[in-house]
């Protein structure tokens, strides 16, 4: 079962940036743990000093692995170096994901093809 982490840190909006570029290290690390599909760290463009985190894992046994590496644990004392004021991140599981458009180029809100990918 997938899981998704997703959510918002808010810095000092001076070092948001720096936060990201100084913490490479950590993000390239996640992104080479077994079972991490996709891990960035992006930058609102309206809301100064905001951090969107955005992860996908493909199972809990992954996203534990992840909580117990050491880059975990470097990322987050990384990250309290700059000014980290306030986050919300949580964390979703799914079972069922197929693309936005359907084969026609329209936007689908419901689940049409009635299988998981």
């Amino acid at each position: 079962m997938t899981i998704i982490i997703a959510g918002t840190l808010d810095f000092e909006p001076d070092k948001a940036e720096r936060a990201i570029v100084e913490g490479k290290e950590f993000i390239e690390a996640s992104l080479r743990e077994p079972g991490c599909r996709y891990y960035a760290w992006t930058l609102d463009p309206l809301i100064p000093g905001r951090v969107y985190v955005f992860e996908e894992w493909e199972s809990q046994a992954a996203l534990e692995g992840h909580f117990n590496d050491s880059s975990y644990w470097g990322m987050r004392d990384h990250l309290g170096k700059y000014g980290l004021r306030t986050s919300s991140v949580k964390k979703y599981r799914f079972d069922v994901s197929e693309q936005v458009y359907d084969d026609k180029g329209t936007p689908r809100a419901d689940f049409f093809t009635g299988g998981a990918s």
